[in-house]
């Protein structure tokens, strides 16, 4: 009897990995587009810094993000089982912030004036190495409240496909999703930030052969690359926060599906994505600014703070 119970036990336990490997699966897939988004902001809040400091904030990013999720997922959990209404409305909040802070960054590129914060200093404009702690630590601060957002995010897609699995299963996908987010998008992001650094020790290899030139004038491609694609990353991050947040406000307002519906209908499946990319970009931008003409007249209601 014993052995029959713990070949039971086995045969329960390998069907609960199953159902967890399979939900696992359809999870990483639906927050596939989530992880592109939070990988170009993320990489974009190292523009600008020392190099000896990228993988530092990077470092310190992730810890931030891992902490954000050991809030996150207990806390989903709780909402979902007692107040499953109060997901939509939050995620939208969060959304709705993502676009402000979109937004504010392009009236900052173009109308500069009282609207955005004090201008932090530039990296080559840094005084001392204090300048350069508060500096980074903005940068920190930054880039884990917005990975707060996508966090969230990824965790409610993930708990609205496990939702009718057991309590167990729910816990266990949405702990391999937060960790394996996690390590996918700051180890890509370290790459990112430290191909310019590859590229200038393959360019200063030495050997005469033709192999080795070839590899020194792919280095110093790398490294005249390195910097557009920054940049690129950084103009990629702006739009995805008008796409995310715009998505997450899209899907939290009834009336918006029937607005999109008809315009998606009866198209390939990548014109009705071009659509729908479309009409979150152009909801990201209408909320942003309407977000931050709010801010500007609290700002002149009530000052700064």
């Amino acid at each position: 009897m014993a052995g029959g119970s713990l070949l039971a036990l086995i045969d329960d336990i390998a069907s609960i990995l199953d159902d967890v490997a399979a939900m696992s699966k359809v999870a990483a897939k639906k927050t596939a587009s989530v992880l592109g988004d939070d990988l170009a902001l993320n990489a974009q809040q190292v523009t600008g810094v020392k190099a000896d400091r990228e993988l530092p904030i990077v470092w310190a990013v992730a810890k931030g993000s891992m902490i954000n999720k050991a809030i996150l997922v207990p806390l989903a959990l709780l909402i979902s089982a007692f107040i499953p209404w109060a997901i939509t409305p939050l995620l939208m909040i969060g959304g709705a912030y993502l676009c402000y802070e979109g937004f504010e960054k392009v009236a900052h590129k173009f109308m500069p004036g009282e609207h955005h914060e004090e201008e932090k200093p530039a990296a080559a404009e840094v005084k001392n190495d204090d300048d350069a702690k508060k500096q980074e630590k903005e940068k920190v601060k930054g880039a884990v409240r917005t990975d707060f957002i996508l966090s969230a995010e990824i965790i409610v897609i993930s708990l609205g496909i496990v939702s009718s699995a057991p309590f167990l299963n729910q816990v266990t996908v949405m702990v391999l999703i937060a960790v394996a987010m996690t390590i996918g998008v700051y180890g890509l992001v370290g790459a990112i930030v430290k191909i310019d650094d590859a590229g200038l020790y393959l360019s200063k290899l030495n050997g005469e052969s033709g192999m080795m030139n070839a590899v020194r004038a792919f280095g110093r491609g790398i490294v005249n690359l390195a910097p557009w694609l920054m940049k690129i990353l950084s103009v990629v991050g702006t739009i995805a926060m008008f796409l995310v947040g715009g998505s997450i406000i899209s899907h939290g307002l009834p009336f918006m599906h029937s607005l999109i519906e008809p315009l998606t209908h009866g198209h390939e499946s990548w014109v009705n994505t071009l659509i729908t990319g479309a009409t979150d970009l152009v909801v990201g931008l209408v909320v942003g600014a309407a977000v931050l003409a709010l801010v500007m007249i609290g700002k002149k209601m009530f000052g700064k703070k």
